[in-house]
């Protein structure tokens, strides 16, 4: 330990404070630990399963900007939406970690600067007159004190840098863990509502085949009374018929979960909450991918894990950091006196500076071990990045090639169902002629529901794997929104940093 002490009632002394924090901030211009560069990641020339309709001089992003669930086109799917910006409760919480994170930025920072501390005491103390090496007799004295102190930190080797440094990328993260949760929550939420529109539409189709079952039923329960059928073609169509209303009963109980997860999503009680039934009949938009390059800037989880690396890389510099000399400078300074009379006067001044300079020569290892920690954090990161742009680009791929086979699907099924249509209506008429039994009927109803069923289901698929795309493809964010939002304070930053 280096001191200087004055109790002169001169505060210029001080001066040398100043000039000995100069020099140690000129030292404040470089940080140990590697320099951060983004590791490389697989990355395709084009996707497997580019539409053949698309032209790639369009741009990207055409349909993919903020809102993009309005390219659906569904006023009643854009207010539920809407309200989950304001209400859903997964994403308040995202929201609260971001806050935290930037507060942790700030509080980083702060070791940027001094820290300064400030008080007052008042001390009366009787000394024995018999007390050793004592003088005079009994003294009671007094001592007033007001003392200002100081402990600053020079940030000579890098450490506090690199921490902010690595608070801030993990800010970034956290932000960008907010974007991944707000697009989950709202392709969530697009996904339960056409699977509900899908379920309306199966309930709208089965309600009909009841109707018709009915009128089945009748004409064969008149049949039976007119000896033309069997008892057997009268309990056949009976239970075709309660068949089909037990199938509207289980999609409508389906429908009602869809109802529920909707009502948690948009921040509302299940019992308080209800959508109106709306048959789906809509087809899925045309979603452009882009280029397989876009991709890394478009998804908001793969620049957490980016982000996440860079956090990790500072870290390897505040582990090295370790193995140089800790400073520390101490000024002090205050007025101190026995009578409140002369407290404040100018010879009840004082002042006095220290500095000091602490390595660490021997601790069985712990900086290496921690070093080593952090380097393994580092290449752990990594490994998650490459992972993840992997996942990304199979998942836009699955919904791509889903889509695409989708619509052939589609097509292949309408064929069906016109197929299927036209054999009940033979059989029906063969039935009626009593050309044939009951049992040909049955075999052709049960067919064209299956058929009909099958065309809704996949008409809600399409729509739901649109989703997917447009969520595997980002929902449009981008990663440069990750520089435009403050992380810290507007405190200006020190000099050389």
């Amino acid at each position: 330990m280096i001191g200087l002490q004055h109790v002169r009632p001169a505060f210029g002394k001080l001066i040398v404070s100043g000039t000995l924090f100069a020099g140690l901030m000129l030292l404040c211009g470089c940080a140990v630990g590697p320099r951060y560069s983004r590791p490389s990641a697989p990355v395709p020339t084009d996707y497997k399963e580019t539409p053949p309709n698309w032209k790639p001089a369009q741009p990207s992003d055409q349909v993919l900007r903020g809102k993009w669930w309005e390219v659906y086109q569904d006023p009643q799917l854009n207010a539920l939406e809407d309200k989950v910006n304001i209400s859903n409760q997964t994403l308040k919480a995202a929201q609260a970690q971001f806050a935290q994170a930037r507060a942790t930025v700030r509080y980083n920072r702060a070791d940027y600067y001094p820290t300064v501390t400030a008080g007052v005491s008042a001390t009366r103390e009787r000394f024995s007159g018999n007390r050793p090496l004592a003088i005079s007799g009994a003294t009671t004295t007094n001592d007033l004190v007001i003392p200002v102190d100081m402990s600053y930190e020079p940030d000579v080797w890098g450490r506090v840098r690199r921490t902010v440094e690595a608070a801030r990328a993990d800010a970034q993260t956290s932000l960008a863990d907010l974007e991944s949760v707000g697009l989950s929550v709202h392709a969530e939420l697009a996904v339960d509502y056409f699977q509900a529109r899908e379920l309306d539409a199966e309930a709208q189709l089965l309600d009909s085949t009841v109707a018709s079952y009915v009128k089945q039923l009748e004409l064969t329960d008149n049949r039976y009374k007119g000896g033309v059928a069997s008892q057997v073609d009268v309990a056949q169509a009976q239970t075709q018929l309660e068949t089909a209303r037990a199938q509207a009963i289980d999609v409508r109980a389906q429908r009602t979960q869809f109802e529920h997860a909707i009502a948690v999503l948009v921040g509302e009680p299940a019992s308080t909450f209800s959508l109106p039934v709306a048959a789906l009949n809509a087809i899925p938009p045309m979603i452009p991918p882009g280029l397989p390059s876009e991709l890394l800037e478009r998804r908001p989880d793969i620049s957490a894990t980016e982000r996440q690396m860079a956090s990790a890389n500072a870290k390897i510099g505040v582990a090295k950091a370790a193995y140089f000399p800790l400073f520390n400078l101490m000024p002090s300074a205050g007025f101190e006196s026995t009578t409140i009379v002369n407290w404040l006067s100018g010879p009840s001044g004082f002042a006095s500076i220290g500095a000091s300079a602490v390595v660490t020569a021997f601790d069985v290892g712990r900086r290496r071990a921690a070093s080593d920690q952090a380097r393994a954090a580092y290449d752990q990161t990594v490994a998650n990045y490459r992972q993840n742009v992997l996942t990304a680009y199979q998942e836009v791929e699955d919904n791509l090639a889903a889509l695409r086979l989708l619509e052939d699907e589609s097509n292949t099924q309408t064929a069906a169902v016109a197929a299927a249509e036209h054999s009940l209506t033979l059989s029906s008429n063969r039935y009626r002629g009593g050309v044939t039994t009951y049992l040909e009927v049955i075999t052709a109803q049960t067919t064209a529901l299956a058929n009909e069923r099958t065309a809704v289901q996949i008409s809600g698929r399409r729509m739901v794997d649109s989703v997917l795309l447009i969520k595997a493809l980002g929902g449009g964010w981008n990663a440069a929104s990750l520089s435009t939002v403050k992380m810290e304070s507007r405190t200006p930053v020190p000099p050389g940093q």
